[in-house]
């Protein structure tokens, strides 16, 4: 196996970052990398996957307290001390996130950890990525009183939906007829609920590409926003 990359180096951490700091790492970076953030057809869409692939993988290993655990031991076996990892806690742009075929000192293949080391499939490996984003994304929403904690969307998610295109508009409209609360004022909507149960993320997943990542976009300003604040 080619060698990988360093998964901490990925995230843009220190090997001593607190498991919340790996989970905050992990929401930029994901924000920062996801395909959905440009057209479909884009020529940048090949390599954001490969990135956000990579950081999946990140997020998969280090944030279960075992897995890392045997990551560590394998990164001081080979070499790797606590500070072994030059990654910076900033994340200035796309370009800061270690490309996916890169290797590093000692040639050990640390993306064998990675989850898409063990999908039997493309598929497997890509239905994996997006629950795993879709866990956090729904975090993230219910920080910005956007999603309930059950998942449910709440009426200022709708509002902010319905205020990026008539076409999203158009996609709740026609999904859920007769299921609309409040008014609709310039391709706004007020307060909207979705009474067939679907969690935020399924209702983004079907929102139009272009919804998608304009709501993305909006969602990476919020948390960044935050970030420099803290």
């Amino acid at each position: 196996m080619a060698p990988g990359t360093d998964y901490y180096a990925a995230l843009q951490i220190p090997p001593t970052a607190s498991q919340q700091q790996i989970r905050d790492a992990y929401k930029k970076a994901a924000l920062r990398t996801h395909p959905d953030r440009v057209p479909s057809d884009s020529p940048e869409r090949p390599e954001r996957t490969r990135k956000f692939q990579l950081i999946n993988d990140a997020y998969y290993t280090l944030s279960d307290p075992s897995r890392r655990r045997d990551y560590d031991a394998a990164r001081r076996t080979h070499g790797f001390g606590s500070g072994a990892s030059t990654a910076s806690t900033a994340f200035d742009s796309d370009e800061d996130i270690p490309d996916p075929g890169a290797s590093v000192p000692g040639g050990f293949p640390w993306s064998s950890f990675g989850f898409s080391s063990k999908a039997k499939s493309k598929e497997e490996e890509q239905k994996f990525e997006s629950e795993q984003f879709g866990d956090v994304f729904e975090e993230m929403l219910r920080e910005e009183g956007m999603a309930e904690n059950g998942g449910t969307p709440t009426g200022l998610f709708w509002s902010m939906v319905g205020g990026l295109s008539g076409g999203a508009m158009g996609f709740i409209v026609a999904n859920f007829p007769g299921m609309l609360a409040g008014a609709v004022a310039g391709n706004r909507l007020g307060a909207v609920r979705d009474a067939k149960g679907k969690s935020v993320y399924s209702v983004f997943q079907e929102l139009p590409q272009s919804d998608k990542a304009r709501l993305l976009s909006q969602l990476a300003q919020k948390v960044f926003s935050h970030a420099v604040g803290s």
